[in-house]
């Protein structure tokens, strides 16, 4: 089940029509400006062309993205209240829209340490969902690169959220594998993504990947910072977006590319250059690329984080 984050310029709906067009079944979406603090209210007609599109297209598993502002972990309270108000807004607006996902970063712990952090993300969650107890929505917290102070880049910090939460329908994984790669799991190869995947199921469990982020990386293993680059021209392995399209039990997960929204040099869009692809790879078809290059890979590379799916 291949998507996109797709615009919504000129209205929700336009982003269902472009997916199609692009032979999408699923597609991601900002359900706002997720650049401001404020949203204006979603308008009875704007959710009825949203859903009747979504009905028409099929598109039972659409994915959502909150603000970049929100920081359920702040140390600041007034940044944390802020960030818990609108957090709890985008739940709201997925349940009205009928977006069954809603993707979330972990937030910075703003050198207040891990375990602080995490302690905070915790309570907001929990207080998120208790001002929304009937919304039909799963909140998918996003792997990370582990920038900065940055938490869920690790498994353990996954699934500690995921054990304290204890509500399975209101609480999952997307997992990016851009940023995976950046956090320290080497995923350079098939190989390498079976192990990373046989750790991640030890570690938080199989079923908590509700949705797929599916970017190459700019920067190298255990670079810890979070650069997209188009699938095939980055770090990431071939081999890995292999393993993730062809997995059986992924088939029916959201897989959505992030991947900038710009033309080839060809002038064909990148969407669709990255989506032939990945179908390539999940019909089984050899795929030959010119990978992305650098000035000198052995320099560039950094090492696996030790017992982070890496090379030991």
């Amino acid at each position: 089940m291949f998507g996109s984050h797709l615009s919504i310029a000129g209205g929700l709906y336009h982003a269902i029509e472009e997916a199609q067009e692009l032979d999408l079944q699923t597609v991601q979406i900002f359900t706002r400006n997720q650049q401001q603090w404020k949203s204006s209210e979603l308008q009875p007609q704007a959710i009825a062309d949203f859903r009747k599109a979504a009905d028409a297209a099929g598109f039972s598993q659409i994915v959502a993205h909150d603000s970049y502002l929100v920081n359920l972990a702040a140390p600041d309270p007034h940044l944390r209240k802020k960030s818990l108000e609108s957090f709890t807004n985008e739940i709201q607006r997925c349940d009205i829209l009928g977006i069954r996902y809603l993707v979330t970063h972990g937030g910075s712990h703003g050198g207040a340490g891990e375990e602080e952090g995490l302690n905070r993300l915790t309570d907001s969650l929990r207080a998120a969902f208790a001002a929304t107890p009937d919304a039909a929505v799963t909140v998918c917290l996003e792997t990370t690169a582990g920038q900065g102070h940055a938490l869920c880049w690790r498994f353990e910090h996954l699934a500690r959220i995921i054990q304290e939460i204890s509500a399975p329908a209101r609480i999952g994984v997307c997992m990016d594998t851009c940023h995976i790669l950046a956090a320290g799991y080497d995923i350079t190869s098939e190989a390498g993504m079976a192990n990373v995947w046989q750790e991640f199921d030890r570690v938080v469990g199989l079923d908590q990947v509700k949705v797929l982020h599916l970017n190459d990386s700019l920067k190298p293993l255990g670079s810890r910072v979070d650069r997209h680059a188009h699938i095939g021209r980055g770090y990431v392995g071939l081999g890995a977006f292999r393993f993730l399209a062809r997995h059986p039990r992924l088939k029916h997960v959201p897989k959505i590319l992030e991947t900038a929204k710009e033309n080839a040099p060809d002038s064909r869009p990148w969407d669709v250059i990255n989506l032939q692809v990945l179908r390539a790879l999940a019909a089984g078809k050899a795929v030959k690329l010119k990978r992305f290059s650098v000035p000198d890979k052995k320099t560039e590379r950094t090492p696996a984080v030790p017992g982070r799916g890496g090379k030991q």
